[in-house]
């Protein structure tokens, strides 16, 4: 089994070395054994975003068929297509014409993309309307791969590509135009605290080990005050021995927008539950798992560096947060009831047409995959806020 990139767990073995925070294992006799370990959210992030060797940093493209995962927007436009009916409905109620449309976390730029196309198609329904696209991604690959697929675009429409923390810094993107921020599966990459409950007590989970021997998992002390407080306000009471996730990024996430826009919308697309299903007694483990060359598993500590780890979006603490930072809650549902609310029926149409792969007949295989597939449209919600 591959163990992943060396230079990436050299760098965390050196972290751990100075970490000063120390870990512990049950022992067979039941004496403690203790370890120097960081938290399981650091090796996560060092894995992920390590500004050289981080999956989302590094490497070749990851979203698609060569990628180690699938977006909603590799089904069909129907998903671009229901988005655009509410980005034209916000433009017409808000913005009154035009809006900025900032994707965050958006690859390979596709669904902006398709986006931008199904505008174009109701165009004559709203002359004069305008969606100016901003693409934000960590991955130098993922922009390139976007300047890409707009080279061939239309020439008045004139793209920003950025990185995520360029586009929090450039503060004519949030003057003036009306901005829309769209997260499409982003808040399920961002760096998680992962607790359980070890004697009757929450206890964190942290990594120790090295690149040469490995990295495993050991409990050490809450290394955050906000992890039980977010435990608390949600409701959450773990059992002896369950795990579970706290996404305080996404939290923060939400905060720094609320403080750089005076208006706007936010619009989350995401897998994730409400608080009792996100701890419901059939996740004693917890929702992360990695995905590599688009095959699921639960070991983190393997390519490293080389696939995805993600977490289930905590949505009851993400609402919280939302509210508290400013944002109103406007619409919050599954994806499936958000496709049937913003126009995915409107593409279905009646054809005769004998080529299967033809385009009619892909549309209406497109929604009836989203609508009636395995249950992943339900997994997925949809929230929009707006101030």
């Amino acid at each position: 089994m591959k163990i992943g990139k060396l230079p990436l767990m050299n760098r965390i073995s050196e972290q751990i070395a100075v970490m000063p925070a120390v870990g512990w294992l049950p022992g067979d006799t039941g004496v403690q054994e203790h370890f120097r370990c960081m938290t399981f959210k650091q090796y996560m992030n060092f894995c992920l975003y390590d500004n050289q060797h981080g999956y989302y940093r590094s490497g070749s493209v990851r979203v698609g068929k060569q990628g180690d995962f699938y977006t909603s927007s590799a089904v069909g436009s129907v998903l671009a297509h229901c988005l655009s009916n509410v980005l034209r409905s916000y433009a017409n109620d808000v913005a009154q014409g035009s809006i900025r449309l900032m994707e965050w976390g958006a690859g390979t730029g596709r669904l902006s993309k398709q986006i931008q196309d199904s505008w174009k198609i109701h165009l004559n329904r709203s002359p004069g309307y305008k969606c100016l696209p901003v693409l934000v991604d960590d991955h130098p690959g993922h922009l390139e791969e976007a300047k890409r697929s707009f080279s061939a675009d239309d020439p008045t429409c004139k793209p920003l590509f950025l990185a995520s923390e360029e586009a929090m810094h450039k503060k004519e993107l949030w003057q003036g135009t009306p901005t829309v921020v769209l997260a499409n599966e982003l808040l399920d990459a961002f760096p998680v605290h992962r607790v359980t409950v070890w004697t009757g007590r929450l206890v964190e989970l942290g990594v120790a080990g090295n690149a040469e021997e490995g990295f495993y998992e050991v409990y050490m002390p809450i290394s955050d005050e906000r992890i039980p407080l977010s435990l608390q306000r949600d409701g959450i009471t773990l059992v002896e021995g369950q795990r579970t996730e706290v996404n305080l990024e996404a939290e923060q996430w939400l905060g720094r927008l609320g403080e750089i826009m005076a208006s706007g919308r936010v619009l989350i697309i995401d897998y994730g539950h409400e608080a009792k299903e996100y701890t419901a007694e059939h996740r004693m483990n917890g929702t992360l798992l990695c995905y590599s060359e688009h095959r699921a598993s639960d070991t983190p500590y393997i390519r490293i560096g080389e696939q995805d780890i993600t977490a289930h979006v905590p949505f009851t603490s993400l609402k919280h947060a939302a509210e508290v930072s400013g944002w109103r809650i406007t619409y919050y549902d599954t994806q499936k009831q958000f496709l049937m609310d913003y126009g995915a029926f409107e593409l279905l149409q009646n054809h005769g047409e004998t080529d299967p792969f033809g385009e009619k007949a892909r549309i209406n295989r497109a929604v009836r995959q989203l609508l009636l597939s395995d249950g992943m449209s339900e997994a997925f919600k949809v929230l929009i806020l707006d101030k």
